[in-house]
């Protein structure tokens, strides 16, 4: 039976790009096929269960704006209803994957042993709700960062009834997870930092944060989970420091703590910005070494210094971010997930259907230009040749050389390099011709 939340919408299929319809796809079309794949199997489209259903449209200064039939979110009942309306839109879009945080599906109990109780409630009806639909599991992970106990982080928390508090909810999340076939699990630090030195034991934090993490990867072992665990950089918001700065900080820790190959990295565009970063250039980081996992796709207002988690929009940044997860070889159990929200003016169904239609269409429009340039192969051509020099034998020599050999040979042969031009322009000018 439907919820009638939805009434009147119906299911998004794939137009074209002529097509003037707002809730049709233009770019997306789950079976073409992209570089021998089909674009659905390449993109894995995953929605984000809190911003699309648990999220009530508040900000710092002002209360809810949404008023929607589960709301609030204080029991089994309208649980139930939410999963059901989520159920409802995975269906009209088409998406193959969704995503949750233990706190968007079940209602805060305040115990954990009642928190467990209805976690496992709510996961056995969605569970069979995932039983007469297409739509899968891409992850799932805790919330340790809203409810007041985690103030001072989860795994990093000076009181030690805290980390067992988290531990225990992680098992729980991580069962639950287990249970309805995810395909990766998230760890968050949305507070593992600090607000100030004066009160803080760094070292043992960290120390604490690495042993938490071994003890996941630990139970993972233990109870068979077939999927990869993921970690989540983000670098300030809500505390002034966090651990998981950015995904060479997240590297570094693993490598730190022994978890680099046991442990990948899910990036999100928004945190790249407020790291300093752009979102391609934190994907080629962890593709460079490995640890590509997962995206959350997402953007923020440039002209705003926090995590605006809105939907994307810019064709040219989600072509790159793609070229890069391409050229490593794509996603093996990641996806792009839409860690993504409307604005708090945006009440309608129609526009929760609409945000993500054009979501999906970017991403693929993106795809399609990041194949073509890989397929045109400018770029790699570009590259070969600014590198060339590198693949004389003469210059392999020398990085098995030392510096009194270079030396010798800088004097002997009169080296006296002028520089040469990187083609920046010319190469963004190609970019251009493709988005």
């Amino acid at each position: 039976m439907s919820t009638g939340f939805f009434d009147g919408i119906d299911k998004v299929v794939y137009e074209g790009p002529d097509s003037t319809n707002p809730l049709a796809f233009r770019h997306y079309n789950p079976d073409e096929i992209v570089m021998g794949k089909r674009m659905e199997d390449h993109l894995r489209f995953a929605v984000a269960w809190w911003h699309s259903f648990a999220w009530e449209g508040g900000d710092p200064f002002g209360g809810p704006t949404f008023v929607r039939p589960w709301h609030p979110q204080d029991g089994m009942d309208r649980a139930r209803l939410k999963a059901d309306v989520a159920f409802e839109m995975f269906d009209l879009l088409g998406a193959p994957f969704f995503c949750w945080h233990d706190a968007d599906i079940r209602p805060e109990q305040g115990s954990f042993a009642d928190n467990l109780a209805t976690l496992n409630e709510i996961t056995d009806y969605i569970g069979g709700k995932m039983a007469t639909s297409e739509t899968r599991l891409l992850w799932g992970t805790a919330n340790m960062f809203s409810h007041r106990r985690w103030m001072g982080g989860a795994a990093t928390n000076p009181d030690p009834d805290v980390f067992a508090f988290a531990a225990a909810t992680v098992k729980g999340c991580m069962d639950a997870t287990h249970k309805l076939g995810g395909a990766n699990y998230v760890l968050w630090g949305g507070r593992e930092g600090y607000e100030t030195l004066l009160n803080t034991d760094m070292g043992r934090e960290l120390d604490h944060m690495g042993r938490f993490l071994s003890m996941v990867v630990d139970y993972k072992h233990k109870i068979g989970f077939q999927g990869t665990i993921l970690v989540e950089p983000k670098p300030q918001e809500p505390s002034k420091h966090q651990y998981d700065f950015d995904a060479a900080t997240c590297i570094g820790f693993l490598r730190k703590y022994g978890l680099e190959g046991e442990v990948r990295l899910n990036l999100e565009q928004g945190h790249a910005i407020l790291a300093g970063h752009s979102f391609e250039h934190e994907i080629a980081v962890a593709a460079a070494e490995g640890m590509l996992g997962s995206i959350d796709m997402n953007r923020n207002d440039y002209q705003s210094g926090w995590d605006t988690d809105q939907f994307p929009n810019n064709t040219p940044e989600v072509a790159l971010a793609y070229c890069h997860i391409l050229k490593s070889g794509g996603f093996t159990t990641g996806g792009t997930n839409f860690d993504a929200k409307l604005r708090r003016q945006s009440l309608d169904a129609q526009d929760l259907v609409a945000a993500h239609v054009g979501g999906m269409d970017i991403c693929a429009r993106g795809l399609k230009a990041a194949a073509a340039m890989i397929e045109d192969g400018g770029l790699d051509a570009a590259l070969a040749e600014r590198y060339a020099g590198w693949d004389t034998p003469e210059a392999q020599a020398m990085l098995n050389s030392d510096l009194g050999a270079i030396s010798d040979r800088v004097l002997a042969k009169s080296i006296n390099p002028e520089p040469r031009s990187g083609r920046q322009e010319m190469l963004e000018n190609y970019v251009n011709r493709f988005v």
